[in-house]
């Protein structure tokens, strides 16, 4: 791919175009739905940042960021086939799998015996990539509900896409608090009111 032109002066009129080329207005549900996406995305690029400079053990920032190295790859595919129409998905075309489902499921499953059972609800915050994976998981969650009201309008998208950010938000909830616990950030836990 090849990209020479970054502007193309369609969006000065509200519309854009899907990538079978149909032009769509801006704030159309599909749109939102990747551009949703797209924010989760650059969320975890700042949580790769933030983990890099950490000065945490080499092994537990490596295996951090390989994790959402991939994730982010998976998004840019989720982002893809949620702007391209069912009828303009070409043969070959790369779209999340039930095998990319499980791998989250995996790794939540490996991630969450280390960390515990929990107690009471945890705030945001703590330290700087806990805090930027609790904002990623929020995002998340939006993303997953724009799919469900993308698919509510037009069913042949495909539930991967939801099923996907579905079990990532869980993900992300798990790799906050292992995260925090390998790199020495302090979890904050919901105080119950008294009486």
């Amino acid at each position: 791919m090849r990209i020479t032109r970054v502007y193309t002066k369609t969006g000065d009129q509200g519309q854009t175009r899907l990538v079978g080329g149909q032009q769509v207005p801006k704030d159309h549900v599909r749109i939102a739905s990747y551009g949703t996406t797209d924010e989760l995305n650059a969320i975890l690029g700042i949580v790769r940042w933030q983990n890099r400079g950490s000065g945490a053990a080499a092994d537990a920032v490596a295996r951090i960021d390989e994790m959402l190295h991939r994730i982010q790859n998976d998004l840019f595919n989720v982002g893809s086939d949620l702007a391209t129409r069912p009828g303009d998905r070409w043969p070959g075309m790369i779209r999340i799998t039930e095998a990319d489902v499980e791998r989250l499921e995996g790794w939540i499953d490996t991630l969450n015996e280390d960390v515990g059972p929990l107690k009471e609800f945890i705030l945001p915050g703590g330290g700087p990539v806990g805090a930027f994976l609790h904002q990623a998981r929020t995002v998340c969650r939006r993303a997953e509900r724009e799919v469900v009201a993308l698919l509510r309008e037009e069913p042949e998208t495909g539930v991967m896409p939801m099923k996907y950010l579905n079990r990532l938000s869980d993900y992300l909830f798990v790799l906050g608090r292992w995260a925090a616990k390998q790199l020495g950030e302090p979890e904050y836990l919901w105080e119950r009111p008294k009486g």
